[in-house]
């Protein structure tokens, strides 16, 4: 079977995902939950000591029957860009330090400490440190760009282009932060009043206090954005249509 649809079409992502609909029942075969986005598979089962065996075998078998299905298609399930990882508490962690791998295609994929997922880096005990670490040192990095920049910019351009690279780093998913760690918030604060400080260098506010700034700027604090980010999700899960999870 030879599917082509032209890059950046109007039909191109519908006719993909009309291509790869069976991936979800081929999973539900197998009692694995599934969740795609676009060329991105993402398989997951629900581990429990006195059924483990049985789960396991569930989602290599929903390995290997996905394989198949990719290859009569002419796709590929490549294993060195495959990653799995086991995510739960550090004692139920230690229930499961004998299981390393999973076979795939043939491989044995090594579990992994962290995985990437849509740009938000989870790790096998969610406390998304490593998620925390690259935010602020994306968002440090574009501060100290900023600086260099800061005295050809007007107050008003330089809010903006804070905005744009800086807070977005730090409000992106940031709703998967409730409940982190004092430390993690206070990371990403310090993050968000630097950029506050650059916004303000140069004019009467450069000596204020970071918490008068971002109250000048109307920018909530860490903290607040996230509770807002939750409530915003809230809001339009209960008025507007979105899928169910």
């Amino acid at each position: 079977m030879y599917f082509w649809c032209s890059q950046g079409s109007v039909l191109g992502p519908v006719l993909f995902t009309i291509f790869t609909s069976p991936v979800s029942n081929i999973a539900s075969l197998h009692n694995v939950y599934q969740h795609q986005y676009a060329d991105d598979t993402q398989l997951f089962i629900f581990l429990f000591p006195t059924y483990f065996s049985a789960k396991i075998s569930n989602l290599t078998g929903c390995l290997s029957a996905l394989n198949f299905w990719f290859c009569i298609n002419g796709l590929a399930l490549n294993p060195d860009k495959s990653n799995a990882i086991v995510l739960g508490t550090r004692q139920r962690s230690a229930s499961y330090s004998s299981f390393t791998t999973v076979e795939g295609a043939g491989s044995d994929i090594l579990l992994s400490d962290h995985i990437k997922v849509l740009g938000v880096t989870l790790d096998k005990h969610l406390t998304f440190n490593d998620n925390v670490n690259s935010a602020s040192r994306s968002a440090f990095y574009h501060i100290r760009a900023m600086r260099h920049i800061r005295s050809a910019l007007i107050e008003d351009i330089a809010k903006t282009v804070a905005c744009a690279l800086v807070k977005a780093q730090l409000d992106y998913a940031n709703s998967v932060l409730v409940g982190v760690t004092t430390k993690n918030v206070t990371r990403l604060q310090r993050a968000q009043n630097a950029v506050a400080q650059v916004v303000a260098w140069g004019t009467n506010r450069q000596s204020t206090s970071s918490s008068a700034l971002l109250k000048h700027y109307h920018w909530f604090p860490i903290y607040q954005r996230i509770q807002f980010k939750i409530a915003c999700i809230t809001y339009k899960t209960i008025h507007t249509t979105q899928p169910a999870y």
